[in-house]
């Protein structure tokens, strides 16, 4: 009974230590094959270094990375990278869009950041009109114009402003269309605008006024539409004399100047003649009581004296 019982007792741990071991075999099997396994990635090309704006795009300007996904309208082909211009700055390892790169065949340089349709317009300005220096590319500004309008008197009317153009893009400033190594604006001598043809002939016109730019957020694309400015509404509501006077303004009348009479002669004060001068004396006989009054008739003398 007891050679029985022991047969059965190692029958089971044979098999429990069998069925062990096949179990330890399947999960060391899938966690080694989960190991080796990588995730599967797509190589992408991006910017090597930083590429500047105007930049021709060599060999040397393109790396690869892994990317589990490629980023949407990513460019995939290094040939439709070579040789491009480039019309927006591209940081390193950023990927190349289209809406980055120039036409192909258009070059490189300033030209080629000119997108198709438009037209670069060189507007010729000072610190005051290219906004302090801040109007440096990529910025978008408004441009005003004054003068006088053909027909209208200078006299009646004086200098007009108005908005001539709105949100229009600057392409470059002075010489170097990049801000300096401290990301500071440049001072600014020729502002170039990114514009229609049909705009670029107003700004032809308009050279030969007065030309100012104003700086305006670049998120802000609402267009507003404005009456213009004209010196005589500067002074509205003010009226003017011509004559010798004091200035009458918002129709109130003018204070009166005050008159000064000139002080009246001196006139002496007529005398009044003077009163005698009555005198009482009060005499006591006992307990009688007496009052004589008499005259002193030297007072109306020394009075008229």
């Amino acid at each position: 009974m007891k050679k029985r019982l022991l047969s059965v007792l190692a029958f089971a741990l044979a098999v429990s230590a069998g069925a062990a071991f096949v179990l330890y075999q399947l999960i060391a099997s899938k966690v080694s094959v989960g190991a080796s396994t990588k995730p599967q990635t797509v190589r992408v090309f991006v910017a090597a270094h930083d590429l500047e704006l105007g930049a021709l795009i060599q060999e040397k300007d393109i790396a690869t990375q892994e990317f589990l996904m490629p980023p949407a309208g990513a460019i995939m082909k290094k040939e439709d990278i070579l040789n491009r211009g480039v019309t927006t700055p591209i940081h390193q390892d950023a990927t190349f869009y289209e809406a980055s790169l120039a036409p192909k065949g258009a070059g490189a340089g300033f030209a080629s950041t000119i997108p198709k349709g438009m037209r670069a317009f060189a507007v010729h300005v000072n610190d005051v009109v290219g906004v302090a220096g801040f109007a440096v590319a990529g910025m978008r500004v408004d441009v005003l114009v004054s003068g006088s309008p053909p027909g209208a008197s200078r006299e009646t009317t004086g200098a007009v402003t108005r908005t001539m153009l709105q949100n229009i893009q600057v392409l470059s400033a002075g010489q170097n269309y990049q801000k300096d190594a401290e990301g500071k604006p440049v001072l600014v001598q020729v502002v170039n605008l990114l514009v229609t043809p049909a705009q670029a002939e107003m700004l032809n016109l308009a050279s030969e006024q007065s030309i100012q730019l104003v700086l305006r957020n670049p998120s802000d694309q609402e267009v507003v539409a404005t009456d213009g400015a004209a010196t005589s509404n500067l002074f509205s509501g003010m009226t003017i004399k011509k004559a010798a006077g004091p200035v009458v303004m918002n129709d109130q009348p003018a204070p009166r100047p005050r008159v000064y009479a000139p002080p009246a002669a001196a006139t002496a004060a007529p005398v009044a003649p003077a009163r005698p001068q009555t005198v009482t004396i009060e005499v006591f006989q006992g307990s009688k009581r007496t009052e004589s009054a008499f005259t002193d008739p030297g007072s109306a003398t020394g009075a008229r004296q």
